[in-house]
């Protein structure tokens, strides 16, 4: 019996990606999920395929960006399962250009998705788990958290914050509740379609193509983060190419 099997894990941005191959991952391993994404269509083939593997599944439309989005895929959690164990705050938004740009309102939805949302979560989750007297909150952040590099500014910002929102949650949650950010680098998703700004989105695509690694790489991080004793806190894990710089 694995350290996952029978838990109860909420994840955001379930739809593609990274969400996607963490819920199938821990589907496969015994978790009960709370799947929530946007694009409720996808969501509910992810739950068709898991229930036919044999596991067991719910969805919900959760746009992050809206708090009660966030309390509607936690209510689901306790009200189909019982309880909620983890909350893997994954989904985030990467619309790279440089700052000459100027695209303001593709920064504040950067910082609507990726530090609202991850707040929302937080808020929606701290009180149950503490009610419980056990949880675990992970979030995806990026090894853009680590290295700003040109046309990043505004992205590695709003994952500089999350770290900080993220470790700040740790030294905070006392002695029942874990905390652990993941940080992936150039990774095989639809990341690069997100920028408007055709070159980089091409320097993008053309990294990706070149050496990112399966989203599955970061699912197995989250797993080993999750499957660790209650008493042990896996508080960070930087998951990049071997070829990356």
């Amino acid at each position: 019996m694995s350290g996952i099997e029978g838990k109860v894990v909420a994840i955001t941005g379930a739809s593609s990606g990274i969400g996607e191959a963490t819920a199938l991952l821990l589907a496969e391993r015994g978790a009960q999920l709370v799947l929530g994404a946007r694009r409720s269509p996808r969501l509910a083939e992810l739950v068709a395929r898991i229930e036919k593997a044999g596991g067991a599944a719910v969805q919900i439309r959760t746009d992050v960006t809206r708090r009660d989005d966030l309390h509607a895929l936690v209510a689901l959690a306790e009200e189909h399962f019982g309880r909620l164990d983890v909350l893997v705050n994954n989904a985030g938004v990467g619309t790279i250009s440089p700052l000459d740009d100027l695209r303001v309102e593709e920064w504040d939805h950067m910082i609507d998705v990726n530090v609202k949302g991850v707040l929302h979560g937080i808020a929606a989750a701290l009180p149950v788990f503490r009610a419980q007297g056990t949880g675990h909150f992970v979030t995806t952040a990026s090894t853009a958290a680590f290295r700003i590099v040109p046309a990043m500014a505004v992205y590695a910002g709003s994952k500089f914050a999350v770290r900080a929102i993220c470790e700040g949650l740790r030294q905070e949650a006392g002695d029942s509740l874990r905390v652990t950010t993941v940080s992936p680098g150039a990774t095989a998703t639809d990341f690069a379609e997100a920028s408007t700004n055709r070159r980089v989105r091409a320097e993008i695509t053309k990294m990706r193509d070149d050496i990112a690694i399966p989203p599955d790489a970061i699912a197995r991080a989250i797993a080993f983060a999750i499957e660790q004793p209650a008493a042990v806190d896996v508080s960070e894990i930087v998951v990049r190419p071997t070829a990356q710089s």
